[in-house]
């Protein structure tokens, strides 16, 4: 078969006439764009980009624009092999930008974020460990700068690139005005994760109680802050939660924590004995602090017991309240059974006027059949 065959035109696009040849070159080239595309977004380049101690999100998302970029390169070139030119230094069409200056807008701004990424590890990581700053301020500081990088960045890519801000104006301002009500939550979000990292309420490692949620603060980023609750489950709540509603912070200022352990004893116990035996639980378990003391309250004489609470400070069990309430409840139980005092179950005293009751019961002595008054 001759090669006449290969170069004759099949179709036209565009003016310019595509050959059987420039098909299967096409067709190579795309195919080979997908395959390198798909082996950059492999688990094989994740981790070969792990080794630079990168952020996971950070390589996912310098694989999708590197398999993208690929894929474009390889189309473009397809098309360009297919027999349809596409120079590469031209602008494209209602673009002002050339295919060579957007993959170096893409290459730039990928750096851009590289560096901004960079920056915070480096400020928290090695450059603000020793300045004596508290580690959740060093990490305020930390995320702040990185922010303010990334947007100089963004800037300066955009206008070194061809791409003037000021003729933007116009536009971002009809945008703003359409987009604004739509991402008015994100804004808001972005804004009080802003004044979160600077009136620091909240900070890393702090036990938090907000909107339902109670857990350990993880990470504060710039959307949502990352609450981790004591079943293991990751919590990811919007920042503005933080401002616009109450929030328990367990450890703010002072790690220390009263906590309040409710118990009732039968009318006729040694009150005294009592008070010792919950002191005396207080003191044996090593979660308790000493100072403040623990002590003993007696609340209220209910209608089946003597109601007293156990009070106790703690700073370490702040992060598992139930588990030391559990505890000390457990301890409590067997210490007053050890001293012979009772905790009755909730009772009623039944008074007869003028006249007697007769209650036969069955012969285990403990079920009554039946209750017979005098006169019946």
């Amino acid at each position: 078969m001759s090669f006449s065959l290969f170069e004759k035109p099949l179709f036209q696009v565009g003016g310019h006439y595509v050959t059987f040849l420039g098909v299967i070159a096409f067709v190579i080239l795309f195919a080979a764009g997908l395959v390198i595309a798909r082996i950059l977004q492999s688990n094989v380049v994740r981790r070969f980009f792990s080794r630079f101690k990168i952020d996971t999100n950070f390589v996912a998302i310098v694989t999708t624009i590197l398999s993208l970029a690929a894929l474009v390169f390889f189309t473009i070139s397809a098309i360009n092999a297919a027999g349809i030119p596409l120079a590469w230094n031209a602008p494209l069409p209602a673009v002002s930008l050339s295919l060579v200056q957007i993959f170096l807008l893409i290459g730039l701004l990928v750096a851009v974020f590289w560096i901004s990424s960079r920056t915070k590890r480096f400020l928290f990581n090695r450059f603000l460990v020793n300045s004596g700053l508290d580690r959740a301020l060093q990490y305020a500081i930390a995320q702040i700068i990185s922010k303010v990088v990334l947007v100089v960045g963004i800037f300066i890519v955009l206008e070194n690139t061809g791409i003037h801000l000021g003729a933007l104006a116009v536009f971002a301002g009809a945008v703003g005005v359409g987009v604004g009500f739509g991402l008015q939550n994100i804004a808001s979000n972005f804004i009080s994760g802003l004044v979160i990292l600077a009136e620091r309420p909240i900070t890393i490692g702090d036990r938090v109680e907000v909107a339902g949620v109670a857990g350990q603060v993880q990470q504060i980023r710039a959307r949502s802050t990352v609450i981790l609750t004591n079943d293991n489950i990751t919590m990811i709540v919007p920042n503005t939660k933080f401002i616009d509603s109450p929030v328990t912070n367990w450890t703010y200022g002072d790690p220390r924590v009263r906590f309040r352990v409710p118990i009732g004893v039968a009318y006729g116990s040694d009150l005294e004995k009592v008070r010792n035996a919950l002191l005396e639980v207080a003191r044996e378990n090593s979660h308790v602090l000493p100072q403040p003391a623990p002590t003993v309250f007696l609340e209220t004489f209910g209608e089946s017991s003597i109601n007293l609470e156990l009070v106790v400070w703690s700073k370490e069990m702040s992060y598992r309240p139930r588990r030391f309430r559990s505890d000390l409840n457990f301890a409590i139980v067997q210490k007053l059974r050890e001293a012979g005092i009772e905790i009755p179950y909730p009772q009623r005293d039944l008074h007869f006027r003028d006249r007697l009751a007769r209650v036969e019961m069955t012969p285990s002595g403990k079920t009554p059949e039946r209750a017979v008054a005098d006169g019946a």
